[in-house]
């Protein structure tokens, strides 16, 4: 019985230890992995929370703040809640790759929408979806991003899941990065898992 007990506890470690995972909890202004830009930043009981600087914004051609996450995957699972003020237009999720943008979930008042970024196509990005709800102000809307081969499913709050599909969210991504534009946003609980 130790012995089984004992081999259940080596494979669980093994299991973990080939999914690598980041997570964020944001005591510190400091992390090894992730780069928070183009705003003043605050890392206070578990919470990264920015206003936008107007002169920022136009500064970096329009461009929110952002916090970026060197971590390289090809699939895995994101988590994290947000919270936005009633001032903040976008909420921007962005899986990157070497070579650019490889999936993107934008939450604005219009909706959510997914967006492609095929490498050889004649435009930037494609959408692939607008089914997603408005976004949300003043309370915490929890999301799970989950990249696996040319799936994305995305979950938003409580009552949203939709699986959208395009063969370049199969390609390698290098890192992570979540904005916004306008007004303050607050950001917890930040989970990446390698699947």
């Amino acid at each position: 019985m130790r012995r089984l007990a004992l081999l259940l506890l080596l494979t669980a470690g093994l299991q973990a230890a080939e999914a690598p995972r980041l997570s964020d909890d944001f005591a510190s202004a400091d992390h090894p992995v992730r780069r928070a830009q183009r705003g003043p930043w605050q890392f206070v009981d578990g919470v990264a929370t920015c206003t936008q600087d107007d002169a920022l914004y136009k500064k970096f051609k329009d461009h929110g703040p952002i916090l970026f996450y060197d971590f390289a995957h090809q699939d895995a699972v994101v988590r994290f809640a947000y919270r936005a003020d009633p001032a903040v237009k976008t909420v921007v999720f962005t899986a990157n790759g070497a070579d650019g943008h490889v999936f993107r979930l934008v939450t604005s008042a219009r909706g959510t929408s997914v967006r492609a970024f095929p490498p050889d196509a004649a435009q930037k990005s494609i959408a692939v979806g607008q089914a997603g709800p408005a976004l949300k102000t003043g309370d915490w809307i929890p999301v799970e991003v989950r990249l696996q081969g040319a799936k994305a499913m995305v979950r938003m709050g409580t009552d949203f899941v939709q699986t959208f599909e395009h063969a370049s969210f199969a390609r390698a991504k290098t890192n992570l990065s979540l904005g916004f534009s306008f007004g303050t946003l607050a950001i917890r609980d930040w989970v990446a898992q390698k699947e």
